[in-house]
């Protein structure tokens, strides 16, 4: 693996029955780097992020082959460990999933279940986590309240706090802004950008207009195939494939 890859994946294929729905994916992923994954709905692009942490186990239909390198460890074959695999990845899904219970405690949650114990700490680190998303300020006097009463963007930059909180290596986000306001959308856009100096984030869009806004890097995809990869102003100004020129000309 290249040292500025963190992912490297290599001949994955994913089937379901007789439907394949990734095939031959043959992919690196920059360290410290936006990669957002492109494509139309249905390509493909949830099923290649489920797989980087092994969500992909939560549907046994499923036939996967191939390897997925993270950090030069083929997690394909991880049979103990896998809640140090997820570990490594904050996940955002396009509904904002907290837990059932106050905001303080929707940061607590993972650094306890890291061991750590001290009230001090825990206390430091979610104020830390929640100024990080740039939400302290607008729930620091109800702590304690159920995050469930928050709007739906602080609900998502929420969980985003709550990911970030248990030091990952990799921000996992898909369709993190679908169910969102044009200025929460924002939010979590400027977020993303800010966090990449200290995280890998990989972004999955249908949207071209987020994607030429976020993206370093840049993974086309059409029914299960990556079709182009590379620099953003490579894919977006000289694409090669008709599917691609298709694509960037109608908007979807």
């Amino acid at each position: 693996m290249s040292n500025s890859a963190i992912v490297r994946i290599k001949d994955l294929n994913v089937q379901s029955g007789n439907t394949a729905i990734l095939k031959n994916i043959n992919v690196e992923i920059p360290r410290n780097k936006i990669t957002v994954i492109l494509g139309p709905s249905g390509c493909g692009k949830t099923t290649l992020l489920k797989s980087l942490n092994r969500l992909t186990d939560l549907q046994p239909h499923l036939n996967i082959s191939g390897n997925i390198f993270i950090d030069d460890e083929d997690i394909l074959q991880v049979n103990d460990g896998l809640t140090r695999i997820r570990q490594k990845m904050g996940l955002l899904s396009q509904k904002p999933y907290p837990l059932p219970m106050s905001i303080y405690k929707n940061i607590a949650f993972g650094l306890k279940i890291q061991g750590v114990s001290d009230k001090k700490i825990i206390k430091d680190s979610v104020e830390r986590y929640l100024a990080e998303v740039g939400l302290w300020d607008e729930v620091k006097d109800r702590l304690h309240s159920p995050a469930s009463r928050l709007s739906i963007g602080q609900q998502q930059r929420l969980c985003l706090a709550r990911g970030l909180a248990v030091h990952p290596e990799i921000i996992l986000a898909d369709e993190p802004t679908s169910a969102l306001d044009p200025i929460s959308s924002k939010k979590i856009e400027e977020k993303f950008i800010a966090l990449r100096d200290d995280f890998t984030v990989i972004v999955v869009t249908h949207i071209l207009r987020q994607a030429k806004r976020l993206a370093d890097n840049v993974i086309f995809m059409y029914y299960g195939e990556i079709v182009e990869q590379g620099p953003p102003e490579q894919l977006f100004e000289h694409p090669v494939s008709p599917i691609l020129k298709d694509y960037l000309n109608t908007g979807h």
